[in-house]
């Protein structure tokens, strides 16, 4: 009957640890974070049970679904086969070398030796990973990091940020259930299939104005169920009103595919006992697919914005006119630089009289430029702060000092061999310095896996399934994967450098600690960096710690990753001759296809798809809004331009030069976000509120300079000093002056 079974008396029982919380600690290398939730806490607004994102049934259909699209589009190597082939390669030569070597010694020794090598040979394979770091000194694994408060400087806080909104609704009943919600019973029973017990703060205050109609602006922490929160009263409404004609009532805009695919799973089973359909629409994906279905009308469409403008210009049958509710989800991320065009493109096209609701973690200007243009009386919801992280998040991070900017890759390694060997999420600031860890990881024996926008939608899914399924240990990705992604059970973040933004920081941290569970961060922090680390201390709700690795510990990795800088060289050059292969092949496949047509020109023309801007267009656009342009981008400023052309011409760059290129990324994106807020701000339809008065009290006087407080002074008895002239005091503390400077008292003064 499918249902659960119990346990019997031979089963064994999994036990969860509570993990320890002190403020000042050791923490030992190798020892594995405990699997279970903290114990000893009170969970508040989640109970022990609840879960987020897939369910046990049925959960997986949208990404195997995604997967299955995508079949047959794999290359012929994974870059896991790659690095195996070079670590096999590398081992066998190692081994090579200790047989010429033993062959030199005399022959008792050699017995003894071929001895002792064939018992290593057989630790090898059981623990690789330990034998890849046995560096003649066992020092690394048995120095423990050091682990420290870091002190917060208080200061005044000072008004609530201004905000531009009809209604505020963030105070909400604290005892609503699901329940109480009016909700339909097929919704109700979505609900209790999916193991959701008490809605969370954002839900309890979202889905009652929801229903209502109204617009919504809100804004929550990251891992507290958004989307659950907009997508309940849309499905109610799409039960309570059922539509007439197949038409599209529903759009949800998501800013990366793999995002759209989670909303997508989290909807169908949200609606599986309803006759509402729903529809994933984003690249990577098969269009001809996304075509048929959007041609049958379903209720909901899930899409990227670069994806529904492709259909909309190419599929004649599919418009926007009958969408009545609009959802934005991450939308600071949406009417961010790159998605800006798009976005007014898309608003253009759809319906006037609907109903709009934006999400995220973070808001910007431009979401209240939104919010006060297009969005009719909007509702103001914000639980949490604009810069919250998650309740039960532990905050570390190292001080990369001035000199040792090169140390990254070495600290990076040493965490994730000695300390964080699991369920850890690594994020870079660029494309390339991601795919270097994930080599660099793999040579270390490490099971890793990497995402960012250089992959194909294959590769990126099944990155992603593979880290849920936890047949890799660690992710590393770039901001692609920092956006809403709900990934059961990652329990470290870490960060190769500093994000752009402390907004960004709070979406990456954002990926663990989700829905009261622990987790951790750990940030490494340059000197170009400590203003954003300032700012994240002063704001943080809990203690930050600062982690102290000892320096022969950080020495020993970076000489390991020194010497494996030639087998890195090695699975790039693979990846290069395997690429120009794939090239070659698919110029023969063309060509033979124009062979047998006999038509050389196969109909592209006609059957190119449309855009709404000309190539021109875009490719000014992406010219004026490049990140890895670095040469485009950093025009005028000569320190960093010499920079980045004295790295153009080394074949390969420092470690040093490594992350400076990382940071100048950071550096440039918050240039142009300062330029951007310099500007003049938009005349909105409502007035901006006044900021709260600050509270009444004694106020310091500034402390003026002797030559101010003598010309501003215009009381009775400085007046009378002024007309009498300098006392006799006076006179000769200024002589003593002068005599000591060297000048003549008489001569220089005018008394």
């Amino acid at each position: 009957l499918g249902l659960v079974g119990t346990i019997a008396e031979g089963d064994v029982v999994p036990v969860h640890s509570e993990s320890d919380d002190s403020e000042d600690e050791e923490v030992g290398p190798g020892r594995r974070e405990s699997r279970g939730r903290r114990g000893g806490r009170s969970r508040g607004d989640f109970s022990a049970e609840f879960v987020f994102g897939e369910a046990e049934a049925g959960g997986e259909d949208a990404w195997t679904a995604a997967l299955r699209q995508l079949r047959g589009k794999k290359a012929a190597t994974t870059l896991d086969e790659k690095i195996e082939k070079v670590r096999q390669n590398r081992k066998l030569q190692e081994r090579e070398a200790k047989q010429a070597k033993v062959k030199d010694e005399d022959a008792e020794a050699e017995d003894d030796q071929t001895k002792k090598k064939e018992c290593e040979d057989c630790d090898r394979d059981e623990e690789d990973v330990e034998s890849e770091y046995s560096l003649d000194d066992e020092s690394i694994f048995t120095n423990a990091d050091k682990v420290k408060v870091k002190e917060k400087k208080r200061s005044k806080k000072g008004g609530v940020e201004a905000e531009g909104f009809s209604e505020d609704a963030s105070q909400y009943d604290d005892n609503l259930s699901f329940q109480d919600m009016n909700l339909s019973r097929p919704l109700l029973k979505a609900i209790t299939a999916l193991g959701f017990k008490q809605p969370t703060p954002i839900q309890k205050a979202c889905i009652p104005v929801g229903l209502l109609g109204k617009d919504i602006c809100a804004c929550a922490a990251t891992g507290t169920g958004k989307t659950a929160a907009f997508i309940l009263p849309v499905l109610e409404r799409l039960i309570y009103k059922p539509r007439q004609a197949p038409i599209t009532r529903v759009l949800v805009l998501v800013p990366t595919r793999e995002l759209g695919i989670q909303v997508h799973s989290v909807t169908k089973q949200l609606a599986q006992f309803s006759s509402v359909t729903t529809c994933l629409a984003v690249g990577g994906l098969d269009v001809k697919t996304q075509e048929a279905a959007l041609r049958s009308g379903p209720d909901i469409l899930i899409a990227t914005p670069g994806r529904l403008i492709d259909h909309l210009h190419n599929c004649p049958s599919f418009h926007l006119s009958s969408v009545e509710v609009l959802i934005l989800d991450e939308a600071d991320r949406m009417l961010d630089e790159y998605f800006e065009e798009q976005m007014k493109e898309i608003i253009k096209l759809c319906s006037h009289h609907r109903q709009t609701m934006l999400f995220s973690a973070t808001m910007t200007e431009e979401v209240k430029d939104l919010a006060s243009v297009s969005l009719k009386n909007p509702v103001r919801i914000f639980v949490n702060s604009n810069t919250d992280v998650a309740p039960f998040l532990r905050q570390e991070f190292i001080r990369i000092r001035p000199n040792r900017e090169g140390d990254r890759e070495a600290i990076v390694t040493a965490l994730l061999t000695r300390t964080f060997q699991d369920h850890v999420m690594l994020f870079t600031q660029t494309k390339k310095q991601a795919h270097r860890m994930h080599i660099l990881l793999g040579l270390m024996g490490l099971r890793v896996g990497e995402l960012h926008g250089n992959l194909s939608q294959t590769q990126r899914l099944e990155s992603l399934r593979r880290f849920k399924d936890e047949q890799i240990d660690i992710l590393v990705a770039t901001d692609v994967a920092a956006r809403g992604l709900d990934i059961e059970g990652v329990k470290t973040v870490i960060n190769f450098t500093m994000p752009n933004t402390i907004k960004h920081y709070v979406h990456r941290v954002g990926r663990t600690a989700r829905a009261g569970k622990a987790g951790r961060s750990v940030s490494l922090v340059g000197e170009e960096e400590r203003k954003m680390l300032k700012e994240i201390v002063k704001t943080a709700k809990t203690a930050v710690k600062a982690r102290i690795l000892p320096q022969d510990v950080i020495l020993k990795f970076r000489e390991k990753i020194e010497s494996l800088e030639k087998d890195i060289y090695a699975v790039l050059c693979l990846e290069r001759e395997e690429r120009e292969m794939q090239q070659s092949e698919a110029q023969i496949n063309k060509a033979k296809k124009q062979l047998e047509t006999g038509n050389k020109e196969t109909g592209s023309e006609s059957l190119e798809r449309s855009w709404f801007q000309t190539r021109e267009e875009r490719k000014k656009e992406k010219l004026a809004k490049a990140l890895q342009e670095f040469d485009l981008a950093l025009r005028g400023k000569k320190k960093r331009k010499k920079f980045v052309q004295d790295t153009q011409k080394k074949a390969q760059m420092t470690p040093e030069e490594r992350s400076q290129f990382e940071i100048l990324k950071s550096q440039m994106y918050a240039e142009r976000l300062a330029k951007r807020n310099r500007r003049a701000k938009r005349a909105r339809a409502l007035p901006e509120e006044e900021p709260a008065a600050a509270p009444a009290g004694p106020k310091k006087k500034k402390k003026l300079s002797v030559f101010d407080e003598e010309l501003t002074n215009t009381s009775r008895k400085a007046l009378k000093q002024y007309r009498a002239g300098p006392s006799f005091e006076d006179r000769k503390r200024l002589g003593i002056a002068q005599r000591r400077k060297g000048g003549n008292f008489k001569s220089k003064s005018r008394y």
